[in-house]
């Protein structure tokens, strides 16, 4: 029960730290940059690994913030040397980590939407700036939930939000869309 208790603290504090400091960026006090810092800071304070099996929202939630988070920071990482001396000898290796992490997001989202039985789902095509991800990026929304929105372009994830009927025609703006289309 005392383990119960612990996780369920740190899990509050978890969520609202995360929640101020997106409320920090919606008001422009921080940059994209800092807000992706942040949170892996945030990530790695809590000193918790992603969960095997979820049996909560917070648990699925969670995962999916945990490899978001680091998914973002090592892209971030990538990009920033890409260009430099140390190019071939760092890029590789943030890029690779990076792609990892995300393919454990897709992973997490699916398992969180499993969990929820697909219900109160609303995904999406969005639009972006960025050529290489228009019509590639999708938004997926947790109607019942405040600040669940999730993001992919796993073409098997896709498939079955499809199958599952709650995968929308069509292009729409991202509910965060200055999020998203903001570079860091």
């Amino acid at each position: 029960m005392e383990i119960k208790k612990r996780r369920d603290r740190t899990f509050k504090k978890f969520f609202e730290r995360r929640s101020s400091l997106i409320g920090q960026f919606s008001e422009g006090k921080i940059t994209k940059r800092q807000l992706l810092e942040y949170n892996h800071d945030l990530v790695k304070r809590t000193h918790m690994k992603p969960f095997l099996r979820i049996d909560n929202y917070e648990m699925g939630m969670y995962n999916y913030q945990y490899y978001n988070v680091l998914a973002k920071y090592y892209n971030m990482l990538a990009n920033e040397v890409k260009n430099t001396r140390r190019h071939a000898r760092y890029y590789n290796y943030y890029f690779n980590k990076g792609n990892n992490y995300y393919q454990e997001k897709d992973k997490a989202t699916i398992s969180l939407l499993e969990f929820l039985e697909f219900k109160g789902v609303d995904a999406y095509f969005i639009n972006v700036n960025s050529k290489s991800l228009q019509d590639e990026l999708f938004e997926i929304v947790l109607l019942d939930y405040d600040e669940a929105i999730f993001h992919s372009k796993a073409i098997w994830l896709l498939d079955i939000l499809m199958e599952k009927g709650v995968f929308r025609e069509g292009l729409k703006d991202s509910i965060i869309d200055g999020y998203i289309n903001e570079k860091y």
